[in-house]
């Protein structure tokens, strides 16, 4: 097997070691696309097939997937025009059932919430599958909180650089899964397109979100934007039996600080709401 030219992997391994560092130390850092204006989506994901290859490295496995950018709502407040992708470990993964107290802020730069539905996958989807075929592939449907943030200040930056640092990605805490049956795939796959959350602080929302806000279809939707994303780089492994996924906010990202408390009400999904406090 060919291996690519040391000058030609240098590059991103650098890049790789600086995110990851910047992140361990809480350290803010310019965007890559400002201190190289070539830096491109293609490298940026390369930087993160470094990224994996480093945390693997020192212990952390690969759980699932984050989908990142698909509510085509907020794409011009983020200065995007596509959804990206990134890893969920082992260690960003908690389960919401089994987590006692206030969640630490103190590993994240600029954190901000999410409220998601995240699919475990049974089988792994195939390019080509419609939406129906996608829903026969899931073991179960869970809603989600994923805390984002972002190393380069004010939550500024593009694509390219999104995609390096993580996808954005901090942590994800999973809400109660429900089992997808063969009985109740007619129920899901109607539900998963029109359903509502409203994401609350302190009781009070702060905002509704539809499921047509995910790529205007719903989760199942980025779920198959994903499959053909892969499906396109071969640098990057398909989805797998066992892994998490989750689909992308259905609401902008709020900012969170120590002290608040998160909640969710669902409507249209058979799905138990969600509570996290910081």
């Amino acid at each position: 097997m060919s291996l690519a030219p040391p000058q030609t992997i240098e590059p991103f391994a650098s890049a790789a070691a600086n995110i990851l560092a910047a992140s361990d130390q809480r350290q803010p850092i310019a965007p890559l696309t400002e201190q190289n204006e070539s830096f491109s989506l293609g490298g940026a994901y390369r930087v993160t097939a470094e990224i994996r290859r480093l945390r693997e490295a020192r212990g952390e496995r690969v759980v699932g997937r984050k989908i990142g950018f698909t509510n085509t709502t907020i794409w011009n407040a983020y200065n995007v025009a596509a959804p990206i992708w990134g890893y969920v470990y082992d260690t960003t993964l908690h389960q919401l059932a089994d987590f006692a107290g206030p969640a630490s802020l103190a590993s994240f730069v600029e954190p901000r919430i999410e409220p998601e539905i995240v699919f475990g996958l049974a089988r792994a989807p195939e390019l080509g599958m419609d939406e129906r075929a996608l829903l026969a592939c899931l073991a179960w449907v869970a809603p989600g909180f994923e805390v984002v943030q972002s190393l380069f200040p004010g939550w500024r930056f593009r694509a390219p650089d999104t995609v390096a640092a993580f996808g954005l990605h901090g942590a994800l805490f999973l809400g109660e899964p429900v089992a997808v049956t063969r009985d109740s795939e007619a129920v899901w796959l109607e539900a998963l397109g029109r359903f509502e959350i409203q994401v609350r602080r302190e009781g009070a929302v702060v905002e509704t979100g539809r499921a047509a806000n995910v790529l205007r279809g719903g989760p199942l939707a980025a779920l198959r934007h994903l499959v053909e994303v892969l499906a396109g780089d071969p640098a990057s492994p398909v989805l797998a039996v066992g892994e998490v996924v989750t689909t992308g906010t259905l609401t902008d990202a709020y900012p969170i600080r120590v002290g608040e408390t998160w909640d969710t009400r669902i409507a249209g999904l058979p799905l138990t709401d969600i509570r996290l406090a910081f």
